[in-house]
């Protein structure tokens, strides 16, 4: 059965206590990263997104989206897709190191285990052609009737998704040294085919026998003549390209992992717009030096104008830009101060991208604030601590948390973190750790004005306000559509091996405007609240 495309099903209406009142400050999302697409035998474009964990389906006609497999389902971070003449949509698992089969009449097996960073796939003649996405990766056939992958290649320098071309070659990308390969069907050794290319992400064949190559760096579509290898660019678009398909007729549609926009690429090379941008998340949220607002969304940095508008200030594949970045706060100088999911806190500079690491070999990082003599707070969740950076010197704040997220520094610097495992938020002070707020389902992200604490729980999907100074506690907002939907548990995305460290679990931030209104990050449908008291 398929379902809105919408994670939350209709739009969530927020309820706000009196005199509070809330606004979109961007849209919801549709969807959540846009990867490997395929149109399929009923002419619909299917999409798989890895990072929002589903599988959709867009009339290419109306625009409509779908959904065939939803998050918590049983196919899981879906990153490539591709049909075989019965109609079998296979599906490579990019996280979970498998690759499914999902019948017609909504079935769904495993055909293939143990395959880290299962990324492209492809059906030739009912052939099936799989590649991993990582160093040292691996190419094989695959034999939907239990067989053993046949190994065609390893060795690879991040290889992704392929094709087989006119010539019986198999063709992918090597994003690791920006080239395309070339191997026989039944193997050998592999040989390149292009070089000097910008983040080739994909590759396939149109039915003039063109190579399409899709560059996530430039933007760029190439069209490739095999024989020549003449190339020129058929269109240009914004950064963070990931995949395209080609209908019968080749019709070219383009997808984005970076916002989960798809459109569709017209003749004279301009963009008909299938799905809007949107984020991944959001996650993290900041203001910076400059008065703008960032959101920190997994494989890029977002800045959100007061219109809605956004601008990926950086992207991963760019060169400059510090990982899967999950935590944000205002440095000094322009800079941001970000945590990625590979265990580093990074000063970023968002219009020079300066990047400088600043602490490394860190686990499952979430949250970040800065304190006003420039200390920088980190809420360590895989390790349960609250650590500090200072003049060049980390040190252990706290220890023995049950995975703090949020954390937040009052103006007389008062240290509040967020206990998700545990339910509640605490304050820290010289390795005292004291409750502050208790009874809570799962509280993220935190933040401080004056004399008040608000903190996101995303387990009750409230935002929760609390004075320091008078100890009363009130719900400012409800029906938040934050984590996952009602009722769903979402598998737990392990992250992508040489690539992007996981586990990747979700972080609903929090900051506040200096004009006293309150931004969070409303990742259960891809948006960014703001809420403000009248």
């Amino acid at each position: 059965m398929e379902s809105s495309s919408n994670r939350f099903g209709a739009a969530s209406t927020v309820v706000t206590a009196q005199g509070w009142s809330v606004s979109r400050v961007t849209d919801p999302s549709t969807l959540f990263g846009a990867n490997g697409m395929r149109v399929g035998p009923d002419g619909r474009l299917y999409v798989a997104q890895a990072f929002g964990s589903q599988v959709s389906a867009i009339d290419v006609t109306s625009g409509a989206v779908s959904t065939l497999s939803p998050i918590g389902g049983p196919i899981v971070a879906p990153d490539d897709l591709a049909f075989d003449s019965n109609g079998i949509l296979y599906a490579t698992e990019v996280m979970s190191e498998r690759v499914c089969a999902r019948a017609p009449n909504g079935e769904v097996r495993v055909i293939a285990d143990k395959v880290p960073a299962a990324n492209g796939i492809t059906a030739w003649h009912d052939r099936l052609f799989m590649d991993e996405c990582r160093p040292d990766g691996r190419l094989f056939e695959l034999f939907p009737d239990g067989r053993a992958p046949r190994l065609i290649a390893g060795n690879l320098p991040l290889p992704n998704a392929l094709a087989v071309g006119p010539d019986a070659k198999i063709y992918f990308p090597a994003i690791g040294v920006n080239e395309i390969w070339r191997v026989p069907l039944e193997g050998g050794k592999p040989e390149v085919f292009a070089t000097e290319l910008a983040v080739p992400t994909a590759v396939k064949f149109d039915s003039k026998g063109f190579l399409l190559s899709t560059q996530g760096r430039s933007g760029e579509v190439l069209r490739i003549d095999l024989q020549s290898g003449d190339r020129r660019v058929i269109a240009k678009m914004r950064p963070g390209i990931d995949n395209f398909a080609l209908s019968d007729n080749d019709r070219l549609f383009v997808s984005h992992f970076v916002d989960g926009g798809v459109a569709e690429i017209m003749g004279d090379g301009k963009e008909r717009v299938l799905v809007a941008p949107g984020f991944l998340g959001p996650m993290g949220l900041a203001f910076g030096d400059d008065g703008k607002l960032y959101a920190a969304d997994g494989i890029s940095m977002a800045e959100v104008a007061s219109d809605g508008s956004c601008h990926r200030v950086g992207l991963l594949f760019d060169g400059h830009f510090p990982g899967f970045v999950r935590g944000v706060a205002k440095g000094a100088n322009g800079v941001l101060i970000v945590t990625t999911s590979g265990g580093n806190v990074t000063s970023y500079h968002p219009v020079t991208h300066a990047m400088e690491v600043l602490a490394t070999g860190l686990h499952e990082l979430y949250g970040v604030a800065v304190g006003a003599g420039g200390s920088i707070f980190i809420a360590d969740g895989g390790e349960g601590r609250v650590l500090e950076f200072a003049s060049g010197e980390l040190k252990v704040k706290a220890r023995g948390l049950a995975r703090p997220t949020g954390i937040a520094i009052a103006p007389d610097g008062s240290c509040f973190v967020s206990e998700s495992d545990k339910g509640r938020v605490v304050q820290v002070d010289n390795g005292v750790v004291t409750a502050v707020i208790e009874g809570l389902k799962e509280p993220q992200g935190v933040a401080t004005t004056g004399d008040t604490l608000y903190v996101v729980d995303a387990g009750a999907r409230e935002l929760i306000s609390y004075s320091l100074k008078t100890r009363e506690r009130e719900t400012v907002a409800s029906n938040l559509p934050v984590g996952a939907p009602p009722g769903v548990v979402p598998k737990l995305l392990m992250g992508i091996p040489g690539l992007i460290p996981g586990p990747l679990r979700p972080f609903a931030g929090v900051t506040i405007a200096s004009d006293g209104r309150i931004y969070l990050s409303a990742d259960g449908d891809g948006s960014i609240l703001a809420l403000r008291h009248s």
